[in-house]
């Protein structure tokens, strides 16, 4: 069967690894996206993932600590997450190699191109923690520019809700919402949707990029997509 990504980004939110929970990582949700994951690489789809931290620490929502430094605690915290997946992916049987520009030997090899490539070329998943390294930078950003260096086909953003809705519908559950079956960057940036920043927005629109936004927490919805099923929004 041919499929119609065969490689991707995936961008996972740290707040996604929660589940129900305020903080921390929820077992049965981390598991849930680590069987999801491995549907997709045992059919030869190869998988690259950046995740956020914000269920450890969000850096910007922290006023008593040089913005520097929490940024770069931030970026610990994509690691603990990078760590956990990988953990649960090798017990389902899937290689993992984390890559991040920090260094960082004991736990993960340094950031490299043409390693990653291979890497995913050889049916192994990379995980990409701790952004791009430096502060000032959200993991919506190092998604968007770990998918060009791959060279991704598609850049998906797995959520709590179904695609993007022109209000939260996780704060306004009881008004009218209306999703969006497709919506370009310049649009989406320009009448007020935040689902990114705004330099992912500007990165995504100047390299037409093409994004998915969908819910991960879905059964099946991943294999879905990579199967040319429309689940979710289309960015582009």
């Amino acid at each position: 069967m041919k499929y119609k990504y065969k490689r991707l980004l995936l961008k996972l939110s740290g707040e996604a690894l929660m589940g129900k929970k305020k903080f921390g990582i929820d077992k049965i949700y981390i598991n849930r996206y680590a069987e999801e994951i491995k549907k997709i690489v045992n059919i030869g789809i190869q998988v690259a993932i950046v995740i956020g931290g914000g269920n450890f620490f969000r850096g910007l929502k922290i006023n008593f600590i040089n913005r520097i430094y929490g940024d770069y605690m931030g970026m610990m915290s994509t690691l603990i997450n990078s760590i956990a997946l990988k953990s649960f992916l090798e017990n389902l049987g899937i290689t993992v190699i984390l890559q991040t520009p920090m260094s960082i030997g004991q736990i993960s090899e340094k950031y490299n191109i043409n390693k990653s490539i291979k890497y995913l070329k050889e049916g192994n998943v990379v995980i990409f923690p701790s952004g791009i390294g430096i502060p000032y930078f959200t993991t919506d950003t190092a998604a968007i520019i770990r998918g060009l260096e791959i060279n991704a086909d598609i850049i998906l953003k797995g959520t709590k809700v179904d695609g993007v809705y022109n209000i939260d519908p996780i704060i306004y559950k009881n008004k009218y919402k209306k999703i969006y079956n497709n919506i370009s960057f310049k649009k989406a940036y320009k009448i007020g949707l935040k689902f990114m920043d705004q330099t992912a927005f500007t990165l995504g629109h100047e390299n037409n990029i093409k994004m998915i936004i969908f819910n991960i927490n879905k059964k099946g919805n991943l294999k879905k997509i990579v199967c040319g099923e429309k689940i979710g929004t289309i960015i582009y």
